[in-house]
């Protein structure tokens, strides 16, 4: 299994502190012979009992290395591979990119961070690392 990532335990809490129960950690996704594992599984009871359990895959990003870019670069395709994995096998779990929220101001409200996520249609969980919440669900 790969190494947890710097604020795996951080987003834990958030999604905690959220409402939601960590199911997975990690989630396997498993599809021919290869295995696969997104950072967690997590399920939200929705209030209205004909909404039923709400599903997500949550895949965590730290983007601390020099270049945002080739973060981006390396989430983006991260992000394609688990989001064509759970349509064939878990299609009614929804995946989500958790990033911290200095991420989110920078690299992902450029010019390029914004096409990205609009032509590759990546759902966003901006967290904030210090508080340890979530601040914001972008779909």
């Amino acid at each position: 299994m790969p190494a947890k990532d710097f604020y795996h335990d951080t987003v834990v809490e958030a999604l905690i502190n959220d409402g939601w129960e960590i199911t997975d950690d990690p989630l396997i996704l498993s599809y021919g012979s290869r295995d696969l594992y997104v950072d967690l599984g997590a399920e939200k009871t929705t209030i209205a009992a004909q909404k039923g359990n709400l599903k997500i895959a949550v895949e965590i990003k730290s983007f601390l290395k020099a270049s945002p870019v080739r973060d981006l670069e390396e989430a983006a395709g991260q992000y394609g591979v688990y989001k064509s994995i759970l349509a064939e096998t878990q299609s009614e779990r929804i995946l989500y990119l958790a990033v911290p929220k200095r991420s989110y101001e920078t690299i992902f409200t450029e010019k390029l961070g914004q096409l990205i996520l609009k032509s590759l249609k990546i759902k966003l969980l901006v967290f904030d690392d210090e508080k340890r919440r979530i601040i914001q669900w972008i779909d």
